[in-house]
């Protein structure tokens, strides 16, 4: 379930592209301005049962006010209705992105106050959801799972004082054996030091069977000819590379810190991947975890499958049920999500975030026209060279970045807020 934080906020806005703007079409202009009006001025009294009757009203009449959803939010928030809130939050990130793509002057969302708030009352529904199934007791099991993996989700999301008091008590509430294990993988995650290796249990990958796949595509001249490619099988990791996994890794080998761990190296970031690492830091970890950095034909096929879709997801327009993108403010690691957040954004074989969050390193240099020479089993890229390959798109780009075969060079040297990675291994 914790693949799916995100995924539920947003279900009923982003299913249908374009909705919302169809939905627009012969609406009167001034539409429902009154009862925005009205619900403004009740907000900012607290009067925020009121404030949300005025403002629903007002939206059958013109949903397409950002403000408007951005204040129904609000007033929901204030008075714990955290489903609509969530929706009405993301409604509004949504129409602010795309006022934005259209070059609209109208005044635009605090998007990293936008999405913080997303994420709080996120994290407070999934606490009532837990707190709503284990109020039956200890004699439903089944219960009791989706108890732990609902509060694991919301911990994920990162809880503020008042959340994580909640969460505690939440979690005294479960059996035994689940207060057991998690004082035991607290001290496992604690107790690393000095072994030198990685455990990988919490790193799981995904098998790529052997096989042809068609890579590149005609949408970028780097990206030419779309051509066969035959790869061994191989495994990918189903996750990028986070936090935590690198905090063990500089605890037991006294690496070099990455620029700002201290800021990326807190509790509410631990399931959020790493960045600021270079080409040659992902190296190293993926040597130190048993395992290497993929090829670019690798990612490219276990991004994408063997039916030669644009996206991991298929053919679709990327939506926020899809992928981490197009955000504009790094905000301290919260632009970044915690990996394996959008269930429906998974490639063919399982493997999470191959579309946005963060950069990729991958082991090849990068050519401009390697596709014209590349062989066609098992390539690793050309032999020399003064960038490296980096795909995938991160939280800032925007959906252009996103595709599959998109292809973007990077100097080896670069510790950017956007470069991450994940590791291969042949069988």
């Amino acid at each position: 379930m914790r693949q799916m934080v995100r995924m539920l906020v947003l279900s009923c806005l982003f299913i249908c592209p374009g909705m919302v703007a169809q939905s627009l079409a012969g609406r009167a202009a001034g539409a429902g301005e009154q009862e925005f009006a009205k619900g403004g001025d009740l907000l900012k009294q607290k009067q925020y049962a009121a404030a949300r009757a005025a403002l629903e009203a007002g939206l059958t009449k013109d949903p397409s006010n950002t403000q408007a959803h951005f204040n129904l939010a609000e007033a929901c928030r204030n008075v714990k209705a955290w489903t609509c809130a969530e929706e009405h939050y993301a409604t509004a990130l949504q129409l602010d992105a795309k006022s934005s793509a259209t070059g609209s002057t109208k005044p635009r969302l605090h998007k990293t106050t936008t999405w913080r708030l997303l994420d709080e009352v996120t994290a407070w529904r999934l606490l009532d959801e837990a707190k709503g199934l284990l109020a039956g007791g200890k004699a439903f099991p089944d219960k009791m799972k989706q108890a732990e993996d609902t509060l694991d989700s919301a911990n994920e999301l990162g809880l503020n004082h008042e959340q994580q008091a909640l969460y505690q008590q939440l979690q005294a509430k479960l059996p035994r054996q689940r207060s057991v294990a998690v004082s035991n993988k607290a001290k496992s995650d604690g107790s690393a030091g000095g072994t030198g290796q990685a455990d990988t249990q919490d790193m799981p990958m995904a098998l790529v069977p052997a096989g042809e796949f068609t890579m590149g595509s005609n949408m970028a001249e780097d990206e030419k000819p779309v051509h066969q490619v035959y790869l061994n099988a191989f495994y990918m990791d189903k996750y990028e590379v986070t936090v935590g996994q690198y905090a063990k890794y500089l605890e037991v080998t006294d690496m070099d810190e990455p620029p700002d761990w201290s800021i990326m190296d807190q509790p509410q970031h631990q399931k959020r991947p790493v960045v600021n690492v270079d080409w040659e830091d992902a190296v190293k970890f993926c040597k130190w975890a048993g395992k290497r950095l993929p090829t670019e034909a690798e990612w490219e096929k276990a991004a994408r499958g063997a039916d030669g879709r644009i996206y991991p997801w298929g053919n679709e327009a990327p939506t926020r049920l899809h992928a981490n993108y197009g955000r504009k403010e790094w905000n301290n690691h919260l632009s970044l999500v915690p990996v394996g957040s959008f269930e429906e954004g998974k490639s063919p074989y399982g493997i999470y975030d191959m579309a946005g969050n963060a950069w990729e390193w991958v082991s090849d240099w990068y050519d401009y026209e390697f596709y014209n020479t590349s062989p066609r089993r098992n390539p690793i890229g050309p032999a020399t060279g003064d960038s490296k390959v980096v795909r995938g798109g991160s939280w800032l780009y925007i959906s252009e970045f996103l595709r599959s075969a998109h292809r973007f060079a990077a100097q080896p040297t670069n510790r950017y807020f956007g470069y991450g990675f994940r590791c291969a291994k042949t069988p």
